[in-house]
């Protein structure tokens, strides 16, 4: 099919052009609401993707930004530091989820995607085997997982429609059950895997796009105690759970654990603008510290650091530490559970779940999944209703920024009993 020559040259991600042809063009965003040209409001239920915390235009972040671009823009980060790197990172160190001395997380990596955080903490473990001369080359990951679109992290997540076409740049990974039912096969599955492997990376407690699926702190827990009597290194992605989306800072906090390597981005920034870290134990900088210069560790982007994306996360770390952030995430989790029990007798759903501020529910349709022919009408009916949603197929789930309000979240739940009347 040709593309009709009036369309924008604009290529959108993860969206079929040829069913989407006009798309609302934003303007403002402040809070919990985007502002669309002509003036109408769209409340934004999933934060922009999962990376908006705090709200649209948060005057601290923005402050944050307008100063540091008055200072300096972008530096080479090769040889090169500055003051808004140096203070975000000690300040990650400071908060990174607790563990013993030896593997307390205190180097962080800055890149700019969570796919690249990714990227860059798997070849953090690769790398570490094979500097210290016992290279290790098996990954191991969980069924359902996602970790990002760059060919690392898509060979690491789950095999399906997001990655079909690029399979034959996808190296072989060993995945780990879907931990349920107390998690035993997915244990016992990974006393299996693990000897010899090189590392292990997870989705704490909650697989994003592999469709809102949350598991226990048990199960992450004795997930990490296995790699330790292994020597299976740990990768906790937190991309999406980091920065408090599962009711604390950081998801791995409520297992009592801490990962050898930590990916953080979305929420680095408070949603702001791109920026992400990969955060590692000593023991992995050790692997690579060496006056020999092929042990280098060899990654790069040319915006490593971004001084104003530094400046943003910077401003989010204070945040966190001057605002009562934790009281408004308590608060919205119990909004979001009640809201959320009130579809318990409908038979139309099934599948309620929370995790911390995050909700989801599924639509019961003959074709579940990714593709449900029900996804693109969900989606299509709640903008018309002014609420910016975006079903995983019949998987309808809300996240919402710590700043918005019971009575907004009114708004969400009543268009998503609207859908159901509609379309089940």
């Amino acid at each position: 099919m040709t593309s009709p020559i009036f369309m924008s040259p604009v290529w959108h991600p993860f969206t079929q052009h040829a069913l989407t042809p006009d798309m609302p063009l934003i303007e403002t965003g402040d809070g919990a609401w985007l502002t669309a040209e002509g003036g109408a409001r769209i409340l934004d239920a999933i934060s922009s993707w999962w990376v908006i915390t705090h709200g649209h235009r948060h005057p601290k972040i923005v402050s944050a930004i307008k100063q540091q671009a008055d200072k300096l823009d972008q530096v080479i980060f090769a040889g090169y530091t500055h003051q808004p790197a140096e203070d975000v990172a000690r300040g990650l160190v400071e908060i990174a989820p607790p563990s013993s001395n030896s593997k307390r997380l205190c180097h962080v990596f800055f890149s700019d995607s969570g796919s690249t955080a990714v990227e860059v903490g798997l070849k953090m473990a690769l790398g570490f085997w094979r500097n210290n001369g016992k290279p290790r080359h098996r990954i191991l990951t969980l069924e359902h997982a996602y970790h990002g679109d760059t060919i690392g992290a898509m060979a690491a997540g789950a095999r399906g429609v997001f990655n079909a076409a690029y399979e034959p740049l996808l190296f072989d990974v060993e995945r780990l059950p879907y931990p349920k039912e107390g998690g035993r096969e997915t244990l016992a599955a990974l006393e299996k895997l693990a000897p010899g492997a090189a590392t292990l990376i997870v989705e704490p407690l909650l697989l994003g796009a592999g469709g809102m699926l949350t598991y226990a702190p048990d199960i992450l827990a004795a997930m990490r105690r296995i790699c330790e009597k292994h020597g299976v290194l740990f990768i906790a992605d937190e991309v999406l759970t980091g920065f408090g989306r599962t009711g604390t800072l950081f998801a791995c906090e409520q297992a009592g654990i801490a990962p050898d390597i930590l990916c953080l981005a979305k929420g680095l920034s408070g949603g702001s603008l791109p920026l992400a870290a990969t955060m590692a134990s000593e023991e992995i900088f050790a692997g690579h510290y060496s006056t020999d210069r092929a042990r280098t560790f060899f990654h790069s982007s040319s915006f490593t650091a971004n001084p104003v994306a530094c400046a943003a996360a910077r401003a989010n770390l204070e945040i966190w530490k001057s605002e009562p952030v934790r009281e408004r995430i308590a608060a919205l989790a119990g909004h979001q559970q009640a809201r959320l029990d009130s579809f318990r007798n409908d038979s139309r759903f099934s599948g309620l779940r929370r995790i911390g501020t995050v909700t989801a529910l599924d639509l019961k349709v003959p074709d579940p999944g990714y593709l449900a022919e029900l996804g693109p009408k969900l989606a299509r009916f709640f903008q018309e209703k002014s609420i910016l949603l975006r079903p995983l197929g019949n998987t309808v789930y809300v996240l919402p920024p710590y700043c918005v309000t019971a009575g907004e979240l009114n708004l969400v739940y009543d268009a998503i009993r609207q859908a159901a009347e509609n379309f089940v």
